[in-house]
């Protein structure tokens, strides 16, 4: 019964981490690279992008990335979000080399 408990438990405490939402203003290459449809070169682009403007102002801004068109952005939009707080190019650029 403990065990039967037990697993009831991690299993609700580890699903949230299922469900994991990145955040395309924030997000390391490697996180971004972890979204479905986005590999390393599409990766790097959305960081590209994100250095010049200063960061996204809504998810549907990714479809403005080169390599990424409407039905790409249509797969990705229940996986990404936004900050809340958009960032200077110059922030960007220092939030990026810490990672």
């Amino acid at each position: 019964m403990k065990q039967t408990l037990l697993a009831y438990l991690l299993f609700f405490m580890l699903l949230p981490a299922a469900y994991a939402v990145v955040d395309i203003n924030t997000a390391s290459q490697t996180e971004l690279e972890s979204l479905n449809g986005i590999g390393p070169a599409k990766a790097q682009a959305i960081i590209e992008y994100r250095k010049k403007s200063g960061g996204f102002k809504s998810v549907d801004e990714l479809d403005q990335v080169p390599g990424i068109g409407q039905a790409t952005l249509a797969n990705l939009k229940k996986d990404v979000s936004i900050s809340g707080k958009k960032l200077s190019p110059a922030e960007t650029i220092k939030a990026d080399k810490k990672k």
